[in-house]
Parts: structure tokens; C-alpha cells; sequence
């Protein structure tokens, strides 16, 4: 496999525009990983907007981030450019950043959360439509790999935001954080300004290429990233209430990039020799085993170290869950892209909501990601159980 994965990423780096695309997925996870841990702490402590504010105005935002995102996924394979759909959107989201910084009441933050939330899908969408296009028609050998190697360059781009964030804070408290993100916007913009669109792309997918339709995977999936979801908005809260400093968040997230790229790399070569959906459930153990750990009241350290097992989840579930998702609608990239974020969204809908029958921020609140994530499980066990049983008959006819 060593040498295989040697020569793959040989290939993809020798591929016309991957650099530029790769360094653009770095830029836009720096950008949002400035911003992403602090974010839920901001309207609380600096705007001074109580726990059901709060949620509220990721909510609504969610709602119209899931709306823009899946009717642009429908469109957008009619589309020619992608490109400038993509600039239009980030442009939009800067302008959402000036209104969110200035916001000092419920009102405003909801206003500016809700322009910067709304075209935020379509963007990390069109981006992995784009991108599935680009490797097909150049590269359509190291499609699959390329997209994860991509995804995991958005998530080292995101750990090294959560470092810049922390550090941010402590310098210029929660404006740097904001300028930061919105540094993130604009030099996404200018990368997509430079990027040379291939719009004369061919339907490059074999017969072989495809996973079957499964609405119960597509119903495992939506689980499994909304105890994510939760984890996502709730620890630094949870993090901030045991230990005191909100910076803290930032530096055990970021321990996870040292383990994604490496570990999103091995979960893509599983999953091709021993399927998808295997290595999705092997994620979700390891989702387990963490969300255990949290509502347990461990200690500071057990937090960091627990962090390379929920990497290994989290590479699977935004890595090979990804390709999954988009290789069942490999004829229309714009639509498996847009219905991938508009899973993760729906399921950040989900996981911002459910912890608000627990009251504060206490531990306990990660029961609740562990009830989502055995139930995935079982759904994909059931899967893979029914898939064993139906193969057998063939394979005793042959």
C-alpha cells in the first residue's frame, strides 16, 4: 500500500491545477477554523446572548444555509461555471462578516450569522463539484484519493485556523477572530479569481463507478455527523465550564491535524479494499469510545489524548462518508456534492437542537451523541448483515 500511496500522490500532485486547488482548500479551512471554536463563546459572553439565543441563531441560519444549499445542488449541473457561483457566495459571506462583528444585540448577530451562513454550503459544495470534475477529466485514476487528500487539506487548513484563533484571542481578544475569518473569505476569493475552471468537463464515470442509492445509509450518515454536530458547538461550552479558558478548545483541536491527513489517507485505501461501509462503521466506534470519555468529567489531559481516536472517526466520516455520498450520484457531481453538506447541515440542526432538554453545559450533555451514534451503528451493521446474507446465494450458483 506504501508504494501505491507513493506513486497516487506523485499523480495527484503532477495533476495541472491540483496544487492551486489543494492550497485553496488550506486557505478556506484556515479561514473557518478561526472562527469555529469561538464562535457559540462569542455570542455568549461578548454579544451577552443567553444558551436558547444562541441556538436559535444557528438555527435559523442552518435553515437557510440547508435551503440555499440543496436547491443550487439541483441547479447547479445545468450550470456552465461553478466558479463564479462559488465567488458570488464567498463575496456574500464577507459582507455577512462586516454586519457580525459590528453586532451588539440578538437582532443584528442573527441578520449577520444568517448572510454569512446562507451561501456558506454552497460553497464547500460547488468546491467538491468542481474539484470531482477537474481530477475526472484530468486524472480520473485517483478521483476517489484526490477527494480525500483535498478534504484533508480543508482540515489541516481548519486545525491550523483553531491555532491562529487561540492565539488570536489572546492577542486581540474576539475581534482578531472575526478579522481572521473574514481574512479566510477574501483570500478564498482571490484563489478562486485564479483558478482556471474546466468547463468543457465530460460525464467521465464508468458503469462501475457508482454505489447504489441506500436511504438508510444516507439516515447512518446524518446520525453519526449530527453527534458530531453537537460535539462541534458543545465542547467549547463544556471545555470553557470545567476548565475555565475557552483557548483550551482551540489547542485540543488542533491536536487533531496531525492525524488527519494520515489517517483520512489510510481510511480512503480501506475503504477501496474493504469497502465503505466497513470503514464507517469502524468510525463509529471510534466515535463511541470518545463520546464516552467526554460525558465521563475526565480530566484535561484525557481530552487531548483521546483526540487521535475521534480523528480517526472524524477522517472517515468527512472522508470516505464524502465519496460514498457522492460516487451514489456519480452522473450529477453539483447535486452528490450539495447533498453531502446538506446532510452535515441537517445534522448540525439536529445537534445544535437535542442538548437543549439538558440543562447548562455539563458533561452529560455527550450521552446524547453516543445514543445517535449506536444507533447508526446498528443500522449499518443491519446493512452489511443483509448484503452478507444476499451475496451468498450467488456466490453458491458460481
Amino acid at each position: 500500500m506504501k508504494m501505491r500511496m507513493a506513486a497516487d500522490m506523485r499523480r495527484f500532485l503532477q495533476v495541472e491545477g491540483a496544487g492551486r486547488m489543494l492550497f485553496t482548500l488550506i486557505c478556506y479551512g484556515i479561514g473557518m477554523g478561526i472562527l469555529a471554536p469561538m464562535n457559540a463563546i462569542y455570542l455568549s459572553e461578548s454579544i451577552g446572548l443567553s444558551k436558547g439565543e444562541v441556538v436559535s441563531i444557528f438555527v435559523v441560519s442552518l435553515l437557510l444555509n440547508m435551503g440555499t444549499t440543496i436547491t443550487v445542488g439541483l441547479l447547479s449541473d445545468k450550470l456552465r461555471s461553478r466558479k463564479k457561483l462559488a465567488i458570488a457566495a464567498a463575496s456574500l459571506c464577507l459582507v455577512g462578516l462586516l454586519v457580525y462583528m459590528r453586532a451588539d444585540g440578538y437582532i443584528q448577530a442573527l441578520i449577520g450569522m444568517c448572510i454569512v451562513s446562507a451561501p456558506s454550503g454552497l460553497i464547500m459544495g460547488q468546491l467538491f463539484a468542481l474539484s470531482r470534475n477537474h481530477f475526472s477529466r484530468l486524472a480520473d485514476d485517483i478521483v476517489e484519493m484526490a477527494q480525500i487528500w483535498l478534504r484533508a487539506g480543508y482540515s489541516v487548513g481548519f486545525f491550523c485556523g483553531l491555532l491562529a484563533g487561540a492565539n488570536l484571542y489572546l492577542i486581540a481578544t474576539f475581534q482578531g477572530v472575526l478579522w481572521g475569518n473574514f481574512a479566510g473569505y477574501a483570500l478564498l476569493v482571490i484563489m478562486l479569481l485564479t483558478y482556471r475552471e474546466h468547463t468543457d468537463e465530460k460525464n467521465q464515470s464508468s458503469p462501475g463507478a457508482g454505489e447504489p442509492f441506500s436511504f438508510v445509509m444516507l439516515i447512518a450518515l446524518l446520525l453519526l455527523a449530527s453527534a458530531d454536530a453537537l460535539r462541534g458547538l458543545y465542547l467549547p461550552l463544556v471545555i470553557k465550564s470545567l476548565f475555565g479558558k475557552p483557548e483550551y478548545v482551540s489547542y485540543i483541536w488542533s491536536a487533531q491535524a496531525v492525524f488527519e491527513l494520515l489517517f483520512m489517507t489510510i481510511a480512503g485505501y480501506w475503504a477501496a479494499k474493504y469497502g465503505s461501509r466497513k470503514i464507517i462503521l469502524l468510525g463509529g466506534i471510534c466515535a463511541l469510545i470518545t463520546y464516552s470519555v467526554y460525558a465521563l468529567h475526565s480530566p484535561l489531559i484525557i481530552f487531548f489524548l483521546i483526540q487521535p481516536v475521534y480523528s480517526f472517526f472524524v477522517s472517515i466520516l468527512y472522508g470516505v462518508a464524502m465519496g460514498y455520498v457522492q460516487r451514489m450520484f456519480v452522473a450529477r457531481t453539483g447535486f452528490g456534492s450539495s447533498l453531502y453538506v446538506f446532510i452535515s447541515l441537517t445534522a448540525s440542526l439536529i445537534g445544535y437542537v437535542l442538548p437543549l432538554f439538558i440543562e447548562g453545559y455539563d458533561p452529560s450533555i455527550f450521552v446524547i451523541p453516543m445514543s445517535l451514534v449506536l444507533i447508526s451503528l446498528m443500522i449499518i451493521s443491519i446493512v452489511l448483515i443483509r448484503e452478507r446474507r444476499s451475496s451468498k446465494p450467488s456466490q453458491l450458483l458460481q
